[in-house]
């Protein structure tokens, strides 16, 4: 099982890429909240979103899923326990005020953007950042965030 990505999955690539092409820019594999030791596949923070791309065999997908032949009542409980986490972390994380939303590997990648970019725009205003443009020199960048440093 070590040979089995946790992360950088091709559903994922695919699901990140058609994101970030709408422009918007969030975090890869971290935690959400500090204290939760659990990581999301894209977090954008200043939305309070967290976005999983959840893989059919591993998170029990109803249509995609068969259990395996040999080691079966293994695999069972491999998939029930990694169920109720799922369950667990989307609780944990709308409790503390989070938009949770859960995807299969196998859908549309496209589709998977246009929801996320939904939640984003559909999240209170004061947890959007509308109101800082976008800085491409590094200098003015840096000054923005140190006013009080002189630039050189």
């Amino acid at each position: 099982m070590q040979g089995n990505r946790s992360r950088d999955t091709k559903p994922e690539l695919a699901v990140r890429s058609a994101v970030h092409r709408r422009g918007i820019r969030f975090r890869v594999s971290v935690r959400p909240q500090p204290e939760l030791a659990r990581t999301a596949d894209m977090v954008l923070r200043k939305s309070r979103i967290a976005v999983f791309v959840d893989g059919c065999f591993w998170h029990g997908c109803p249509d995609h899923w068969t259990q395996p032949a040999t080691n079966s009542q293994y695999w069972a409980n491999k998939i029930t326990d990694n169920t109720r986490r799922d369950t667990e972390t989307t609780a944990y994380l709308q409790q503390a005020g989070w938009t949770v939303l859960r995807f299969w590997e196998h859908e549309d990648p496209e589709a998977v953007a246009d929801q996320v970019q939904q939640a984003m725009q559909s999240a209170p205003s004061d947890q959007r950042d509308n109101s800082e443009p976008i800085v491409t020199d590094r200098r003015r960048a840096s000054d923005m965030r140190n006013p009080s440093k002189p630039s050189m």
